[in-house]
């Protein structure tokens, strides 16, 4: 399928990549890093069988700028525009972090778009330690205020990889860093915000009715142990799997053994059935 690499949908151009021939899947941008998942959707277009669509929101790479308030609702209507507009309803849908909680609204919201859905750790906002999580956040959005992006990006990853993470975010996905420090404004402004304001309770997750798989971290922490247990509770249905050695940042780190996992709960739940 040729598209341009930019496709206008509704009031914005959204940067889209397309990869393989086969069912749709949709590989929703996380938040900060514009390509953190295009090693994972690479490696799930090269396993063939499938079209990967990998693009990026609003106000990242070479997308259309923000032109209106964020919320997690607005990128999942931005999600499905864009489906519709290259007719690839429903598609597998996959989110992580962020974008999962976009994923989880969307099939929400749009269940009829969504055919299977797979999430990896949305963010930590309803669950026992929210307060923690919160607060490390509105620190962070006092830092940006006070002292610009770039001093906020530091101090954002150096609590979530470590002091080295340029040279590790470099090591994981080159040219990352100033991509990072490209789109920081985005992420501070617009999905911060957004992200703390999202909510996804019983009567969200009871419309979801799709085949449902969540992907964790062995090595994410306390945090996202508590967002698996929230989600397995919401969704019984889902199924459940652990990429062993891995952190919150497990697409870019482990994308081989994401993608293993992934194309294998894929193909379980294709129309034609397994392979």
């Amino acid at each position: 399928m040729d598209l341009p690499k930019l496709f206008t949908v509704g009031d914005i151009d959204l940067e889209v990549e397309v990869m393989g021939d086969g069912e749709p899947v949709v590989v929703v941008q996380t938040a900060l890093t514009a390509d953190e998942l295009r090693p994972l959707a690479e490696r799930m277009a090269l396993s063939g069988g499938y079209q990967v669509i990998h693009y990026h929101r609003r106000g990242y790479a070479g997308s259309g700028p923000l032109l209106r308030s964020a919320s997690v609702a607005a990128e999942a209507a931005d999600c499905r525009a864009l489906m519709a507009a290259l007719n690839v309803v429903p598609a597998h849908v996959v989110g992580v972090s962020y974008s999962a909680a976009i994923a989880l609204t969307l099939a929400s919201s749009a269940p009829e778009t969504v055919r299977t859905l797979t999430v990896m750790e949305p963010p930590p906002v309803r669950v026992p330690s929210a307060s923690q999580f919160l607060a490390a956040n509105a620190r962070l959005l006092e830092t940006f205020r006070a002292n610009g992006p770039t001093v906020a990006l530091d101090e954002f990853l150096t609590l979530l990889v470590g002091p080295d993470w340029r040279r590790e975010s470099e090591r994981d996905l080159p040219g990352s860093v100033e991509a990072m420090e490209r789109d920081a404004v985005t992420f501070f402004e617009s999905d911060m915000p957004a992200m703390l304001s999202w909510d996804f309770g019983a009567e969200e997750a009871a419309a979801i009715r799709c085949p449902v798989l969540y992907v964790g971290g062995s090595d994410s922490g306390p945090w996202f142990a508590e967002v698996r247990a929230r989600i397995l509770q919401l969704l019984p249905h889902a199924e459940d799997t652990t990429v062993q050695g891995a952190g919150h940042l497990l697409a870019s780190t482990h994308p081989s053994d994401a993608a293993t996992l992934l194309m294998d709960f894929l193909r379980r739940h294709s129309p034609a059935g397994p392979a």
